[in-house]
């Protein structure tokens, strides 16, 4: 029974709070930079993806995807990026759609649920490697989970192992845990952000973007019911929920995964604990530190974070 309780991550005194966990790394933490590689690729539907590569020469691959608007440069990234790398494989990390500096050329973004994407990615690298491990974080942890289950015992064989972190796998209880009062600058700020792409968007596309009450926008049940799920076709927000969430899926995982949400992690309702998905799947992992926030499990005393110790040492044992 896979359910990891004997975690050994505990937060610094100074960063107990889950909060200051979750912020800290973003506003403080510095992390040697990473002597990226980047590659566009084309899409099936005459869209593009810019991945970014750091190569060492290694023969395995670490895919790495980054969270809801994240790019490749964020610290949680780059800090997997060298750990990695440090310790003999190469890295690729993708871009969302529009995420890596340049709007995309389609009507659609990303989304939480996009797998094609990442399946894109695999194709085009899988000439190149022997293995292929898959990293996310928060909704790029929510793709690869939801990737992984998808592709069951099908799945590629060069994949050979997937950890996430700090994942809403059940989206519509997410939503609901984002629009608690504590949540309140999170989620405004990603909002505030997904409108600017918005506005870049509509400059391309003004017959299908309507920018009417954008401003008016406070939560993702209002976006996601007017923007993302007709954008991506989805009926509305509860069915781009359903059929994006990724804990419809644990039950097809077929290769050693780990999934670590932190139980003080602000960003999660009851929804994003699978404890029965884990229970009843030997290659799916479960793990909940009591600390860590969202996206944090920051320390003082190591260069590396714990998650990123802790995904590599998931993952070393799989190559």
């Amino acid at each position: 029974m896979p359910v990891l309780t004997a975690t050994n991550y505990a937060a610094p005194f100074l960063l107990s709070n889950r909060h200051v966990n979750t912020i800290y790394p973003t506003l403080f933490r510095r992390v040697p930079p990473v002597q990226y590689v980047r590659e566009r690729i084309n899409t099936p539907d005459n869209d593009f993806l810019d991945l970014d590569f750091s190569r060492i020469g290694s023969r395995t691959a670490v895919v790495i995807l980054h969270g809801l608007e994240g790019s490749a440069n964020r610290t949680y990234v780059t800090g997997m990026v060298n750990i990695f790398n440090e310790r003999g494989f190469d890295t690729v990390s993708m871009n969302f759609r529009g995420c890596s500096g340049e709007c995309n050329k389609a009507l659609r973004f990303y989304h939480s649920g996009e797998t094609e994407d990442l399946q894109t990615v695999i194709d085009h690298i899988s000439p190149d490697y022997d293995q292929i491990h898959l990293v996310g974080f928060s909704l790029g942890g929510n793709i690869t989970l939801k990737y992984v289950g998808e592709r069951g015992s099908s799945i590629n064989r060069q994949i050979r192992s997937a950890v996430a972190i700090s994942v809403p796998v059940d989206l519509h209880d997410s939503s609901s845990e984002l629009e608690k009062r504590h949540n309140t600058i999170y989620r405004m700020r990603f909002i505030r952000s997904l409108g600017e792409k918005l506005i870049e968007k509509a400059r391309y596309y003004p017959n299908d973007i309507s920018l009417d009450g954008l401003s008016a926008i406070r939560n993702f049940r209002e976006f996601d019911d007017r923007y993302t799920a007709p954008l991506h076709g989805f009926k509305d927000a509860p069915d781009y929920w359903k059929q994006s969430s990724s804990v419809f899926y644990l039950s097809g995982i077929a290769i050693p995964t780990l999934l670590i949400n932190a139980l003080d992690d602000p960003f999660l309702g009851k929804g994003s604990y699978p404890y029965n998905a884990a229970a009843s799947n030997p290659h799916f992992h479960f793990e909940t530190p009591e600390e860590g926030g969202h996206v944090g499990f920051a320390t003082f005393s190591d260069k590396y974070y714990w998650s990123e110790k802790r995904a590599w040492q998931f993952i070393s044992q799989y190559s």
